[in-house]
């Protein structure tokens, strides 16, 4: 039985409700149908903090899709699993894959910049400085890239920046 079909969360139902229909309606191949299966499962895996379940479905959803911009959205989730995870390194891996495909995801340009900052302010706590400004400067680099897509999002990152003078202006 698909996952979707035994998610109790009402939003996740609903969703996969949605999913359904469009699945039915929308001219596809069965293998996107199928890809796009394995997103929603593994999306609600995910939500649910199935973590090693959802990156099967992700890896197989990445087997059949062939689109590069649903692609895009796959290895994002896997990256967000990651770096939930704390492996950072990965993280970045599949988030430089997504952006590949798709740049205009300020979301994972958010999220490798707080991996960054995060990095920054370890280096912070062990005395390294100049490692530390590195990892801040390519925080910022990636905030200022998120910014420029969302102008008004990420209020925390743009005050950083500016507060720091890391702000670009565009």
């Amino acid at each position: 039985m698909s996952r979707s079909r035994i998610n109790g969360n009402f939003m996740d139902k609903t969703f996969s409700i949605v999913a359904n229909i469009l699945l039915r309606i929308i001219p596809t191949t069965s293998g996107a149908k199928e890809a796009f299966t394995y997103y929603r499962d593994g999306m609600s895996a995910q939500s649910e903090g199935n973590y090693a379940e959802a990156l099967q479905n992700y890896y197989e959803a990445m087997r059949l899709e062939i689109d590069p911009y649903d692609r895009s959205y796959i290895l994002y989730n896997i990256g967000l699993i990651h770096t939930r995870n704390g492996e950072h390194r990965k993280a970045l891996e599949f988030y430089f894959r997504a952006l590949e495909r798709n740049p205009f995801l300020p979301q994972a340009f958010n999220n490798m910049a707080v991996i960054c900052h995060y990095r920054g302010e370890e280096a912070i706590r062990q005395g390294d400085s100049e490692i530390a400004e590195a990892w801040f400067d390519q925080a910022a680099e990636y905030w200022n890239q998120a910014i420029a897509l969302t102008p008004g999002n990420y209020i925390e990152a743009y005050n950083w920046l500016k507060m720091s003078r890391r702000k670009e202006s565009h």
